[in-house]
């Protein structure tokens, strides 16, 4: 739930709102000091504090693809993941696929295949790096 929500805060970020407080309250309904919202809000956090650094880490693996042309919701779930992977701290496996049932849930029919694939070859070159 928590990843679900944190990629509706960046979506609302990409769409120019803030993720505040009353984004938080009102719209997802999370209560502050809860675990889940404590993931959510690290999530979240990091994903614009660093959101240059993922897209630049990201465009490579769009294939064809660029940031721009991609569906917001889509780019929401990939930049999410994208941190995530770069923090290293959840398994990749967990990651993209936690991203691929966001991608079924909240997108395309044929996004949750894109993402896997994006995600899955973003996973295997950080693999191959730290061997």
């Amino acid at each position: 739930m928590a990843r679900a929500q944190a990629m509706k805060l960046i979506y609302e970020w990409e769409m120019g709102g803030d993720g505040g407080e009353e984004t938080r309250l009102n719209l997802l309904e999370v209560a502050p000091n809860e675990h889940e919202s404590d993931f959510m809000n690290r999530l979240f956090e990091g994903v614009v504090a660093n959101a240059e650094k993922i897209d630049q880490s990201l465009a490579p693996y769009l294939r064809g693809w660029t940031l721009d042309r991609l569906t917001r919701v889509d780019l929401a779930i990939l930049r999410l993941a994208t941190w995530e992977l770069m923090q290293g701290e959840t398994p990749h496996g967990v990651v993209i696929n936690e991203a691929v049932e966001l991608a079924n849930q909240y997108s395309t029919d044929k996004a949750g295949a894109f993402v896997n694939g994006v995600l899955g070859s973003m996973g295997r070159d950080m693999d191959d790096a730290r061997r």
